[in-house]
């Protein structure tokens, strides 16, 4: 089980993104993910009359690494670490470390 999943709020904690936030787009099977919003990049695209595509700049999300981000708490306003439990069914759960409280709820 990954500590953070697709559409979780994260906060960048390091970099040139420091402070902001976003939700996760989609996670990388390297340990990076892709934040809305965040780590933004300016890509020179060709003309493609074939595809439909104009050309131009696009700026688009550039994966970030997974040590530069972290799961952001509403209960406390802050980022936070996540921990796991086992639920009385035998069910593995995640949990905010700060506060005990469920992450999915």
């Amino acid at each position: 089980m990954r500590k953070i999943k697709r559409d979780d709020e994260v906060v960048v904690i390091a970099g040139k993104d420091k402070g902001k936030r976003g939700t996760v787009k989609r996670v990388l099977q390297d340990g990076r993910y892709v934040v809305s919003g965040v780590n933004m990049i300016k890509r020179h695209t060709k003309p493609n009359p074939m595809a439909g595509n104009q050309g131009g700049i696009v700026e688009r999300e550039a994966p970030i690494h997974g040590s530069n981000v972290a799961i952001f708490n509403t209960e406390t306003g802050r980022a936070d670490r996540v921990g796991f439990q086992m639920n009385d069914d035998g069910t593995k759960i995640r949990i905010f470390r700060s506060t005990q409280k469920q992450i999915d709820a």
